[in-house]
């Protein structure tokens, strides 16, 4: 099939994109295009106007400010992959992002795109939850900031106004000698992962883990945080007692069903996998 009409523009400017926005009924905006323009041709999506920013050199970087790593929403996936600065202060980052679609994908596919499409089995939007990320969108109003917890509205639906635009996403790294790991399960390499887990620990100088983060993607409509799960090892060595209870939480998480795979499932991915994330994270934290 082919897009249905619309209209097209392409600033060169965030102020000029941001008026269009604010002037134009049913407008899109158009970043990467991986999701949108598949979902044009196949008539899941009819806007009026769709604004291409990849004219704004401005909204693509990769660079630290104090405490954060600061990314451009229009940073390509692929940028991620290769830049230094991910990849000493963001493994986790670096270790999902490998995990989205093929070279190719990443070439055009970008960190704005990724998380406003909110597909809840792509990998950015995971990782942005499970370290606590902060959004900015912008229009003509000026600039506001979204904890990433707040930011899924529901099904692939950003809790942002329809004349605002995600410019830039900040995340603090977790400190030197914390332990990491992602880990998906999809039924071909590049496909959408069927469950992905990540995992974050940190041990405290007294051999307890003094902060715990445990993300599941693809289990719900948006990332879920394992409060529970995170609770369970909190203050604990990790041993593999603590482990199976954090995990058992996991086995009964609340899972959808769709038309391929059963809740019971994701339940079972979901227990599976966060047990060997959580030894993977154990083990290069140096305590396995």
């Amino acid at each position: 099939m082919k897009a249905p009409a619309f209209a097209y523009l392409a600033p060169t400017t965030v102020e000029q994109a941001l008026g269009y926005l604010h002037e134009v009924e049913g407008a899109r905006v158009l970043a990467g295009g991986q999701s949108l323009m598949s979902m044009l041709n196949m008539r899941y999506a009819f806007p009026d106007c769709l604004i291409d920013i990849n004219r704004i050199p401005a909204l693509s970087y990769i660079r630290e400010s104090g405490s954060l790593v600061e990314f451009g929403s229009m940073t390509r996936q692929r940028d991620v992959e290769f830049s230094n600065i991910v990849a000493s202060r963001l493994p986790l980052l670096r270790e999902a992002v490998l995990h989205v679609g093929h070279r190719q994908t990443r070439n055009r596919g970008t960190v704005g795109g990724s998380l406003c499409q909110l597909d809840p089995s792509a990998e950015i939007p995971t990782i942005a939850t499970a370290m606590d990320a902060r959004v900015f969108v912008a229009s003509i109003r000026g600039t506001r900031v979204i904890a990433m917890a707040d930011f899924p509205a529901g099904y692939m639906n950003p809790a942002i106004e329809p004349d605002e635009m995600l410019v830039s996403i900040a995340i603090e790294p977790w400190p030197q000698g914390h332990g990491h790991a992602f880990l998906e399960f999809s039924r071909r390499h590049g496909d959408f992962a069927i469950l992905s887990t990540a995992v974050l620990l940190l041990f405290g100088h007294d051999g307890l883990l003094s902060r715990v983060s445990i993300t599941l993607g693809g289990v719900a409509a948006a990332p879920v945080r394992m409060t529970l799960a995170e609770n369970a090892l909190l203050q604990t060595r990790g041993t593999p007692a603590d482990v199976e209870r954090a995990v058992t939480v996991c086995y009964a998480v609340d899972a959808i069903s769709d038309t391929y795979v059963p809740a019971w499932y994701r339940q079972r991915l979901a227990g599976v996998l966060t047990e060997r994330a959580l030894n993977i994270a154990l083990k290069r934290a140096g305590k396995q």
